[in-house]
């Protein structure tokens, strides 16, 4: 009678992968102020602030301000406040949620796979609301003030172009943070630093070679041709290549 009193509990009920895959999503979801909080208490601020400098333009001028003093606002990057902050977010994604994941029983192919669902949502979400917000603000003529917060750098043109951008970039901030964490798990500091004197080796080269053979013009006018489009399609195209190369180091990490 013991014995059976004391056996363990064993599951027997089958679990999808989708189950699995899911699971991880909602552990990334468990404290929604890292994604959905407070990315949006910085573009909240910088929006604010955005406004009392609109406020202040308009009062040094004394009612005779310009559009062209206004349009200088368009360079603020302001738009783009919460992605440094989303690198430190793909960073956590792996750092703090690896290990507990393992403890129960997720394999690491499902969790990173988990956590790419959960880059993907957010980053569907962030690119959305932006669109949505570039236009509203040009509809109101930049909030009945002439402010330049979100129409602002490469945005504005359309809303499917705003997005698309808006997708890439986040995509990418997540993925180099959730990389580079899996480089750290596998390797830790002796990783790191072949990875950032790799890195830094790779880049001097690179404008090495193209400032040695005067290909900067040719280079800018590519970059022309294939307009803003083309140019975030690179920048997704380095996403998918972070989160390749996160899946196969973070298979042979060990946790903390």
């Amino acid at each position: 009678m013991t014995a059976v009193a004391t056996a363990p509990v064993v599951r027997t009920e089958a679990r999808s992968r989708a189950h699995e895959i899911w699971r991880i999503v909602r552990l990334h979801a468990v404290n929604p102020s890292i994604f959905f909080g407070i990315p949006w208490m910085i573009i909240g601020a910088a929006w604010a602030i955005s406004l009392i400098i609109t406020l202040i333009i308009r009062a040094g001028s004394g009612g005779d301000v310009t559009t062209e003093d206004l349009d200088n606002m368009r360079y603020s990057w302001a738009v783009l406040s919460p992605q440094w902050y989303l690198v430190v977010v793909g960073v956590q994604a792996i750092g703090f949620t690896f290990s507990f994941a393992l403890g129960f029983g997720t394999t690491r192919r499902d969790f990173w796979v988990g956590t790419s669902v959960m880059f993907l949502l957010v980053s569907i979400m962030y690119a959305a609301a932006i669109a949505t917000l570039v236009q509203i603000e040009i509809a109101t003529d930049g909030w009945g003030l002439g402010a330049h917060m979100f129409d602002a750098l490469w945005y504005g043109q359309n809303w499917f172009l705003d997005f698309y951008t808006s997708f890439a970039l986040q995509l990418l901030v997540l993925f180099i943070g959730a990389s580079v964490t899996t480089v750290y798990m596998r390797w830790r500091m002796r990783g790191m630093m072949i990875l950032l004197f790799t890195a830094i080796a790779l880049l001097l080269a690179a404008i090495t070679g193209v400032t040695l053979t005067g290909s900067w013009p040719s280079l800018f006018a590519w970059f022309g041709t294939i307009g803003i489009a083309g140019v975030f399609s690179v920048v997704l195209g380095l996403a998918v290549v972070s989160a390749i190369v996160g899946y196969f180091v973070i298979r042979r990490a060990t946790p903390r």
